[in-house]
């Protein structure tokens, strides 16, 4: 196989152009009568991440690859669930009549696979999922992360993505391409990067694993420190029909680390699992389907069904409520208030949960950018500067820059004095610095 190269890549046979809000930017490559293969990327890169596998791919079927809103020159529509990725996906394969298709992934594009099969099963024909987990990281990250490119742009993420994405070997020796990995990152539009970095803190599909139907593969380079070889047996473990292929000197960026591998890995995969569920599954009937024959795999016992709450009457604050809690302090803040409750104690964060979360913070007459203004300028006023750290990150999260928590901060000083508002500096300044410091 000659790939090509991802510096210099071939212009598209056949693109989008003027693309609605709810469609994604794609290109096809291939014979037009071969079954279509879909390939998605990875978050911060484009579709020439899966250059070098095109060639190859091309002569078995009719490739469809797209970019997330944002990125490669694609219109900045963001996008903060990967519920909402898979369904643009879909309302740009069913303007062009593909209702049937094998589906490939990495990193966020491997999730918008594991989210099409669940909810969309007679879409997909067979499913690989390259670099994927269940749970990327903890939604603290990710929201950390959305922090750091508010406050200074895409470069930090630029700087580090070749040390999250390549092996340290491959880097040294490919200068090109680590500069082109860099550049990818730096066009992206940083909205769009931080609205995916909201669903990736929010996609966790751990639970729903065996609900996976489709053959899969799951890929991942032996030395990927970002979902490494342990998400992957996770996968596995949890998807009835799945097999593991791990890709020796490769990281996260495993299709353009190890080309060759990679595509004869996804060549052999998806030439033996193109299963036609059409007949098992009950969908509406919307099209031909493209199929092919499905090979015996070997079976996985599925992870445990989890028991459903049942309620009753109307609906308890305390779960939406915590959920909000969660997502504005952070993980790592309420599991240490949490923690520390006691008998004496508990009934309180109960009660905290249910109203200032479950009952106030839920309400949509006000978006969670205002709230934090209203939160900030309330704490600094009664002098309850005890809680303003916790609310200064949660501001961050919220969408506040740095600049508009210092308007907000002046305007204390004027209407609720110099005193508390002085105090709330400092502590606005050390929470900033600490919160928008990129990390290596």
């Amino acid at each position: 196989m000659q790939p090509v190269p991802p510096t210099q890549p071939a212009p598209p046979p056949q693109a989008s152009h003027a693309q609605p809000v709810h469609t994604l930017q794609y290109r096809f490559d291939g014979p037009q009568d071969a079954p279509v293969l879909v390939i998605g990327p990875s978050l911060g890169t484009t579709w020439h991440m899966w250059d070098r596998q095109i060639p190859e791919l091309s002569q078995h079927w009719r490739i469809f690859r797209f970019d997330l809103p944002g990125h490669g020159g694609a219109p900045a529509h963001p996008a903060t669930a990967v519920g909402e990725l898979s369904d643009r996906l879909l309302a740009t394969l069913d303007g062009l009549g593909v209702q049937r298709f094998g589906y490939a992934g990495c990193s966020i594009g491997g999730a918008i696979g594991a989210d099409l099969a669940l909810r969309h099963p007679h879409r997909v024909a067979s499913l690989a999922l390259v670099a994927a987990s269940p749970r990327f990281g903890s939604a603290d990250e990710f929201r950390q992360r959305g922090v750091v490119v508010r406050t200074n742009g895409l470069d930090p993420m630029a700087r580090s993505a070749p040390e999250r994405w390549f092996t340290p070997g491959f880097a040294a020796a490919q200068a090109a391409i680590v500069e082109w990995a860099v550049q990818m990152v730096r066009t992206t539009d940083p909205g769009c990067y931080i609205a995916a970095c909201e669903a990736l803190a929010a996609f966790d599909i751990r639970t729903e694993l065996s609900r996976i139907g489709v053959p899969t593969l799951v890929l991942v380079g032996a030395e990927d420190r970002v979902t490494g070889p342990a998400e992957a047996r996770t996968l596995v473990a949890g998807i009835p029909d799945a097999r593991l292929a791990l890709v020796p000197g490769a990281s996260h960026l495993a299709p353009v680390e190890q080309p060759a591998a990679v595509t004869d890995l996804l060549v052999t995969h998806f030439s033996t699992s193109w299963q036609d569920t059409l007949a098992a599954i009950p969908a509406p009937s919307t099209g031909p389907a493209l199929s092919a024959p499905v090979l015996p795999i070997a079976e996985i016992a599925p992870a445990a069904d989890q028991p459903e709450a049942v309620t009753s009457g109307r609906a308890d604050p305390y779960e939406p409520g915590m959920r909000v809690r969660r997502e504005v302090l952070g993980n790592a803040h309420v599991d240490r208030v949490m923690a520390a409750s006691d008998e004496f104690t508990g009934e309180f964060q109960e009660l905290v949960t249910r109203y200032a979360w479950g009952e106030t913070w839920t309400r949509e007459a006000l978006d969670r950018r205002t709230r934090s203004c209203i939160t900030l300028t309330a704490l600094v006023t009664s002098g309850h500067l005890e809680s303003l750290a916790a609310h200064i990150r949660a501001a961050l999260r919220n969408g506040l820059t740095p600049a508009e928590i210092k308007e907000v901060l002046l305007q204390t000083a004027v209407y609720c004095g110099i005193p508390a508002a002085g105090a709330a500096f400092t502590i606005a300044q050390t929470v900033i610095q600490e919160e928008t410091r990129p990390h290596p």
